[in-house]
């Protein structure tokens, strides 16, 4: 069960591996999340929205992709935003930190007073991204989102949204490059689950068919799971009435060895004795 399918999960629905139950709607009372993609010099123009919905009572999640500055990376990071956040931008507000180094009672603690609206904003790592429900909240800013997959941000994103308000979902871009803005932008057309992994499909690539890579390019030499995907189907009910006419493929020799041979280049071993 899964409410942010990868595109590796996409790629085994059209194989036959697996097989979908889809509910593409809300549960009741929920609103869609009003999604922005906005550059960092568009900052704030974020804030001024948090403190609108901090002025109603509500509260903010701000999301950073590093615990901890990186010398090799110019990215921000939870400890420092944090800091910065508290002492410059919001002194009026509590301001609680959350992250994977924390110990379990720091981190449900800091989870716990954010539930209690001790604390108005967190800033936190991905760790927040399942099982914490606070209907309360209305904002998710995330920095750097272009560091996130797209099923990932979907995931985040629906921190908010759990209450009867309207909420907000702010993605802060650090690059402004066609491909990540492309990227950004299917987050701002849709919440849809299985759409959203689709999209990344089309972009990042499904990865390996055989083997365990999660994107990239498949392992095809002429097919496209996307745009050739009837095609594909097809192949798939072919494939599944000439097994149920002899599961060990005896009967077809070449189609045997074909298929060994191809598995012994991608994983190694043989798939059929």
């Amino acid at each position: 069960m899964t409410a942010t399918p990868i595109p590796r999960t996409m790629a085994l629905t059209i194989h036959g591996d697996l097989d979908v139950s889809q509910i593409d709607s809300l549960p009741p009372g929920r609103k869609p999340i009003q999604t922005t993609v906005l550059s960092s010099r568009q900052r704030k123009k974020a804030y001024n929205l948090m403190r609108q919905e901090i002025a109603q009572g509500r509260q903010v999640y701000i999301v950073l992709p590093l615990i901890e500055e990186s010398e090799k990376l110019d990215l921000r990071s939870a400890v420092e935003e944090h800091k910065r956040l508290s002492k410059t931008v919001f002194p009026e507000y509590n301001v609680c930190l959350l992250h994977g180094r924390m110990s379990s009672a720091e981190k449900e603690e800091a989870i716990n007073n954010f539930r209690d609206n001790k604390t108005q904003i967190i800033v936190s790592t991905t760790v927040i991204e399942v099982g914490v429900d606070v209907p309360n909240a209305t904002v998710m800013m995330i920095e750097n989102a272009e560091r996130f997959g797209l099923s990932q941000l979907h995931q985040l994103r629906g921190r908010v949204g759990r209450g009867d308000c309207k909420s907000y979902c702010l993605l802060i871009a650090g690059s402004q490059t066609d491909d990540a803005r492309q990227r950004l932008n299917v987050l701002e057309q849709s919440q849809d689950g299985f759409f959203i992994a689709e999209m990344d499909m089309r972009l990042r690539g499904p990865g390996q068919v055989l083997g365990t890579r999660q994107s990239g390019l498949p392992d095809f030499a002429l097919a496209s799971l996307v745009e050739d995907e009837d095609v594909l189907v097809l192949a798939r009910d072919a494939a599944e009435k000439t097994m149920l006419q002899d599961e060990t493929l005896n009967s077809f020799p070449l189609l045997k060895a074909e298929l060994d041979r191809r598995y012994q280049r991608v994983m190694g071993g043989t798939m059929m004795t």
